[in-house]
C-alpha cells in the first residue's frame, strides 16, 4: 500500500505548468514538524518534502499561500528528474478547515 496523510506548511511554489497533455501541474515544497512515540520514547521529526497536484487540484492549491499549512493525503513516487521523492497529492484541504484541528 502506498497511502500517505502528512500536514505541513507550504514553503515554496513554483510557477503553474501544464503536463504534455494540457493538465494544470504544480509543484510545492512543504516543511512538517512534530513529535511522535517511537520504540517506546518521543521523537521530534522535521522534514522537507516536494510535492505535485495535477488537474483541478493543482488550480485549488495555487490558491493557498505560501505559509499556509495544509493536510495532504496522496501517494508517494519519483521526482521527474528520476532522484528523490515526490508526494504526488491526490487530496488536500488547509489545515484550518480540516476536522482534526482545533
Amino acid at each position: 500500500m502506498n497511502d500517505v496523510q502528512l500536514s505541513g506548511r507550504i514553503v515554496e511554489r513554483a510557477a503553474l505548468r501544464y503536463t504534455p497533455a494540457g493538465l494544470p501541474a504544480l509543484d510545492i515544497r512543504l516543511t512538517h514538524a512534530c513529535e511522535l512515540m517511537h520504540a517506546g520514547a518521543p521523537r521530534k521529526v522535521s522534514l522537507e518534502m516536494h510535492a505535485t497536484a495535477i488537474g483541478d487540484l493543482a488550480l485549488d492549491l495555487a490558491r493557498v499561500p505560501v505559509g499556509d499549512e495544509i493536510d495532504i493525503r496522496g501517494f508517494l513516487g519519483k521526482q521527474r528528474n528520476g532522484k528523490g521523492v515526490m508526494l504526488h497529492i491526490s487530496a488536500f484541504v488547509p489545515s484550518s478547515q480540516s476536522p482534526n484541528s482545533n
